[in-house]
């Protein structure tokens, strides 16, 4: 009998397993899917390297610099700004601290106004400020705040929203706004990235760590008590972790509504592009939230000699390809017409939806040694499903026999 269970290969899972192995309990992971990874998967196609919906890793993340050897994942990075298509064409808004070779681009871009950067800037500070103090601070959804805050200009509206909503999946501007701060202390203090190899290197790095190899391919059917029972038997164990999206019905918790996203990967010949900047449509006009040529970013998704571009719309939605062709024509200035469609992912469960007042951390003990995690139990990032691994295999720690001692936190 081995001592822990756990259900899931994603980066709870294994991150939580990898904490109970530092703890000294034998461990067995159990994934349905043929390779570990969960949402945080790649794809390749043709020699292009796909990630199951556009991801990205911020590097500044205090779990993603505890739990990862970053340096071994060769991340590759975005420049510190986007690029905005608007009615009088694209224009340029970057950090000038990270990229002061855009500072004239940006002063000249119409987006650089005094009173507005400085109620923008306001509103923001508290990103910058004391953690526990946003926590557990007061909290209304973003767009009441962001009302509040007086902030209602061009750069909300044709830059900030269209930002936030591939991030949050959500548009609609009911989002915990400090969760929205926290998200933004992240791309403050840090630029994100992909690594070389694709999403995937984050969950293969942690799996390369375990004792005994995952087992994919194999369906947990249900959960009752600390006995398993899979498409390939029962299993028992002293303790069991479900760390798999709560739709799943293996545990009786309340499941959070989830957003989705769905993204579409074209190749060409030529670049529309040759900057390294995310790039959101400022009118708002048509279904994707943000594009990239990805392989400036990152030349190893695409052959050499091809370029790889994503484009990314909220799901549901009711778009055909053809839109996005338009709109992508629209965006780059150039036609889109005749990129060739490599794969599409509509990632249904994408992210929890995170409403105000936020709620950053789900208890993750059912009881009767029965444990769940993910990013459900924490903050809908990467961050957060590191986070609620590790909480979670403290608890285990403090409970299950022959397990050592630690709180969860």
């Amino acid at each position: 009998m081995t001592d822990v269970v756990v259900v899931g290969a994603g980066l709870a899972g294994l991150n939580w397993a990898v904490g109970l192995q530092e703890k000294g309990l034998a461990v067995t992971v159990l994934e349905a899917a043929d390779e570990v990874g969960g949402r945080v998967r790649t794809e390749l196609v043709d020699g292009f390297r796909c990630d199951r919906g556009f991801q990205l890793l911020n590097p500044s993340y205090p779990a993603a610099r505890r739990y990862f050897d970053l340096p071994a994942l060769d991340l590759r990075y975005f420049a510190a700004g986007v690029a905005v298509a608007g009615a009088a064409g694209t224009a340029t808004v970057a950090d000038p601290r990270r990229e002061p070779g855009l500072i004239r681009r940006s002063l000249l871009s119409g987006y650089v106004r005094p009173v507005e950067l400085a109620r923008l800037a306001a509103w923001a500070a508290p990103a910058l400020g004391s953690v526990p103090r946003l926590l557990h601070g007061p909290d209304v959804p973003l767009a009441e705040s962001l009302d509040r805050a007086g902030v209602d200009g061009r750069l909300r509206h044709e830059i900030l929203e269209p930002f936030l909503a591939g991030v949050l999946a959500s548009d609609d501007g009911s989002t915990s706004a400090a969760f929205v701060r926290l998200l933004l202390r992240a791309f403050l203090l840090g630029t994100p990235g992909l690594p070389a190899d694709g999403m995937n290197a984050l969950p293969r790095q942690l799996a390369a760590r375990l004792a005994e190899p995952v087992r994919t391919g194999v369906r947990v059917v249900s959960v009752s008590g600390t006995s398993v029972k899979t498409t390939d038997g029962e299993l028992a164990a002293k303790a069991v972790v479900v760390a798999t999206n709560p739709s799943v019905g293996l545990v009786r918790v309340r499941a959070p509504r989830m957003k989705g996203l769905s993204t579409y990967w074209f190749a060409a010949d030529e670049p529309p592009r040759t900057d390294k900047l995310l790039v959101v449509d400022g009118r708002r006009d048509g279904p994707i939230v943000n594009t990239a040529v990805i392989s400036n970013v990152a030349p190893s998704y695409a052959p050499p000699g091809r370029h790889l571009i994503q484009a990314t719309t909220l799901w549901p939605t009711s778009a055909v390809e053809s839109e996005v062709r338009i709109q992508l024509t629209r965006l780059y200035g150039r036609s889109a017409g005749a990129w060739n469609l490599i794969t599409r992912h509509d990632i249904r469960e994408a992210l929890p939806e995170q409403p105000a007042p936020l709620v950053a951390r789900q208890p993750v003990s059912l009881g009767d040694n029965l444990f769940i995690a993910g990013d459900h139990r924490d903050t809908a990032s990467i961050q957060g499903a590191l986070v609620s691994g590790r909480r979670a295999a403290n608890a285990v720690a403090a409970t299950c026999p022959g397990g050592g001692s630690g709180a969860a936190r």
